[in-house]
């Protein structure tokens, strides 16, 4: 039976009339800072849980219920005469009801232009306390973690006479440490993503006078000098066959390999890439279907570029591959006829590597050196939320991952649309969101693609509606994004409207 509940949540929706009805079967009700005043404004009779720590809120509020009367009462096991008997010693009454709903954290994360230091104050401390402990001892005690529990658990009450079915509070348990694990792994994920440089060790900036250099022909254009400064590039790199590398040649190459590195445990995947930009990008149960697939993304663009395949080439790919000029064809190993094949052509280069994984980028700015930790985060499953009233299917969610994945190599603004493994268009490198959607929408049509029941991933956030109108115009029936826009509500609205699953990652893909 409950005789006292203990009530704090920061979401105060339902909360009054809530504590109305245990008011009615006179539960004695205990609660903290602003939900207590909410209570008693509603003239409902409620401790403040100052009464009974004898201890005032401190430190801005972080210290409300980590007390040992609060505690104690909610963990003593009521068979157990030795806690009985110490909870009549220090006169501490027992508690056997904890409404508790979280600071939030994750949708604060999610606001553009958060700081750490805000971020930090959105982590709830004592709630989370009151659900694990409430949640250990669910035998004597009940602890509800969401509005939409209040309803089912008002009517339990009147309709048991006060008596809570075991096998309920134990469902009550499991929902509030499936809610206090969801936070805390919510926190981990932010906490992995904003670590400081600070707190970081800084690599050594390669010594242009002590490396392995290579002089080349020259650097973007005739009249640029240029060198490649080598780290272990030796060790992931072989030229096979073909004339020297150039500088563009490297920068495609390196774009090249960065984006098939995410597929290296994939099936077969191939990904065209010219002047930096995928145009097309496929994974297949063959080579040469793969291919074929991530060309007809557009076939006039990948003219000049560079083709990379996460397998070993075979012949027959070799030589649908063969049937495009390309400057530079890369792959893991090549087999024997194929590599005797292709090399006929004597200015192409084919160029042999090794998956390495590197963590860290640099950049020569004017004044300076930037650097960064490498964009190496892959979002899962697990960590999409899904906003929208429609919810994406189990291949909507293939789609968008795999969109998503691409769009991070594609120059900001991004927009992908992609469907079974494979993109369909895509559309980058503008200032404006808007354009980059209506460039893949183009290509789609000019290249005969249709987007119907595709995919679209955008690698930041929308800042208005209107890319997202034209994507579901376009025939996209799920979208990938990371959230955190102040037009975030309308966009999902906007979304509802339009019958499309959104799902929101957290993670912003800028490449510039």
């Amino acid at each position: 039976m409950i005789k006292r509940a203990l009530i704090s949540v920061y979401n105060k929706n339902g909360i009054v009339n809530f504590a109305k009805e245990l008011e009615k079967l006179f539960i004695e009700i205990i609660s903290t800072g602003g939900t207590y005043k909410l209570l008693k404004e509603n003239n409902i009779k409620v401790k403040s849980v100052e009464e009974i720590t004898g201890f005032p809120e401190v430190l801005n509020g972080r210290v409300k219920t980590l007390h040992p009367n609060i505690f104690a009462g909610i963990l003593a096991d009521r068979d157990n005469p030795e806690h009985i008997k110490e909870l009549e010693k220090f006169n501490v009454k027992t508690i056997d009801l904890v409404v508790v709903n979280l600071y939030p954290f994750e949708e604060t994360i999610l606001k553009e232009n958060i700081t750490v230091a805000e971020a930090i104050e959105q982590i709830d401390i004592g709630g989370v306390s009151l659900i694990r402990a409430s949640a250990k001892n669910y035998k004597d005690v009940n602890v509800i973690v969401e509005i939409n529990q209040y309803k089912e658990f008002i009517e339990l009450l009147h309709s048991t006479n006060n008596n809570i079915p075991y096998e309920f509070s134990q469902e009550l348990a499991v929902k509030a440490f499936t809610s206090t694990s969801n936070y805390d792994n919510e926190i981990q994920k932010y906490f992995s993503k904003t670590k400081t440089s600070e707190s970081k060790i800084l690599p050594k900036f390669p010594d242009i006078n002590n490396s392995n250099t290579e002089t080349l022909r020259y650097g973007e254009n005739p009249h640029q000098s240029a060198i490649l400064i080598k780290e272990n590039f030796d060790e992931i790199y072989k030229v096979l066959h073909g004339k020297e590398l150039s500088y563009n040649n490297l920068l495609d190459m390196d774009a090249a390999y960065n984006l098939i590195a995410e597929f290296e445990n994939e099936k077969p995947t191939c990904a065209i890439i010219k002047h930096g930009n995928p145009c097309g990008v496929a994974v297949s149960d063959e080579l040469s279907s793969a291919y074929q697939k991530a060309f007809s993304t557009d076939t006039i663009s990948p003219f000049g570029g560079i083709i990379i395949i996460n397998k070993k080439i075979d012949f027959k790919t070799s030589s649908d591959i063969d049937k495009l000029f390309s400057e530079i064809i890369m792959a893991p190993d090549f087999d024997e006829d194929a590599l005797e094949f292709l090399k006929k052509k004597k200015n192409r280069r084919l160029v042999k590597f090794n998956f390495s994984k590197e963590k860290t980028d640099y950049r020569k700015i004017t004044g300076g050196v930037l650097y960064q930790d490498k964009n190496n985060y892959d979002v899962s499953d697990e960590e999409l939320k899904i906003v929208t009233k429609r919810k994406p299917s189990e291949n909507e969610i293939k789609d968008l991952l795999f969109a998503f994945k691409i769009a991070k190599h594609v120059k900001s603004n991004a927009i992908v649309f992609a469907k079974d493994n494979r993109t369909l268009a895509i559309g980058g490198g503008q200032p404006s969101r808007i354009d980059s959607t209506k460039i893949a929408i183009s290509k789609a049509k000019n290249f005969g693609q249709s987007l119907k029941g595709s995919a679209a991933a955008s690698d930041a956030f929308f800042p208005f509606e209107d890319g997202l109108i034209e994507i579901a115009n376009a025939g996209a029936t799920s979208v990938i994004q990371p959230g955190g826009s102040v037009k975030d509500e309308e966009v999902i609205l906007a979304a509802d409207e339009n019958n499309l699953a959104m799902v929101l990652t957290g993670i912003r893909h800028f490449k510039h």
